[in-house]
């Protein structure tokens, strides 16, 4: 069986409606979407998601990222597209001067309604944070958010901009290679017995539109845009990075008995569902 229900990041329910066409020799071209990627229609689901248990933001991505951050007391962080502030809450927690930004007003009003003592909120699109002054930061985040943003080189650079130099990028997202809107799935080999991950392409970008929704009245829709992993090396190459780790995280969850449970278990444990890229300021 082959399945057509894409995890949009932290969205399991989350389900591909469309897509476009990829542009040709692999290059997406930029064209303003009627649908827009700000998130200030599901902004109250999203932030009840992230304050639930068992999500991977707060399981798996949160302890990894903190991990390799190495937080020392008083250093600014910028969480770019932060969302309901869910990260921004645990850095400022762990000693960091957060400034947290998000193009969705209604997103930062969740945010700021934490009041989290050393973070700052403000609405603000990712490629243009006005409030922060050249080479300020000492630390940036983006979690699960360039996939959502149609000009990420614009982004990159801005984080750059931000950053003082030798500063950190450090950038979370749905592994490119294995997890594509309505071009990769679960696949079940009966005759071995064994869960597969297939993959129906991955070199041409393409712009998808998801319904965060789906089955229910109002057919919320944001858009995903999927690039290969050359891509984003390239871009950070050319917003003035380098690029000093790369880590592949798998998911921690376990199947419940089955005759599938075992082989699903061991899928799990080979094919990640995330990306980390640490990039370091030249």
């Amino acid at each position: 069986m082959v399945f057509v229900v894409y995890a949009l990041y932290n969205v399991p329910m989350a389900t591909v409606v469309t897509a476009r066409r990829p542009a040709r020799r692999g290059r997406m071209r930029y064209m303003p979407s009627k649908k827009g990627t700000s998130w200030n229609r599901v902004a109250a689901w999203y932030g009840r998601l992230l304050e639930g248990e068992g999500t991977y933001q707060k399981d798996l991505i949160l302890p990894n990222l903190l991990r390799l951050m190495a937080l020392r007391r008083g250093e600014v962080v910028l969480d770019v597209a932060c969302g309901p502030g869910f990260f921004s809450r645990e850095l400022a927690a762990a000693g960091a001067d957060v400034i947290g930004a998000d193009a969705s007003q209604k997103l930062i009003e969740l945010a700021r309604a934490e009041k989290v003592p050393g973070a700052k909120f403000y609405v603000a699109k990712a490629d243009r944070l006005p409030f922060v002054k050249d080479g300020t930061a000492d630390k940036a985040i983006i979690v699960l958010a360039l996939q959502n943003i149609e000009n990420a080189p614009a982004v990159l650079h801005e984080c750059a901009r931000a950053l003082r130099p030798g500063g950190s990028l450090f950038l979370v997202l749905n592994h490119p290679a294995f997890r594509i809107p309505r071009a990769s799935g679960w696949g079940w080999d009966d005759a071995g017995k064994i869960q597969y991950r297939r993959v129906d392409r991955y070199l041409s970008e393409m712009r998808t539109e998801i319904d965060m929704h789906p089955g229910t009245p109002g057919h919320e829709v944001t858009l995903s845009f999927h690039r290969p992993l050359q891509y984003y090396f390239k871009a950070l190459g050319k917003a003035g990075f380098a690029v000093e780790a790369l880590e592949e995280w798998n998911s921690n969850r376990k199947s419940g008995p089955g005759p599938r449970a075992k082989a699903e278990d061991a899928a799990r444990k080979e094919i990640p569902l995330f990306l980390c890229l640490v990039a370091r300021k030249r």
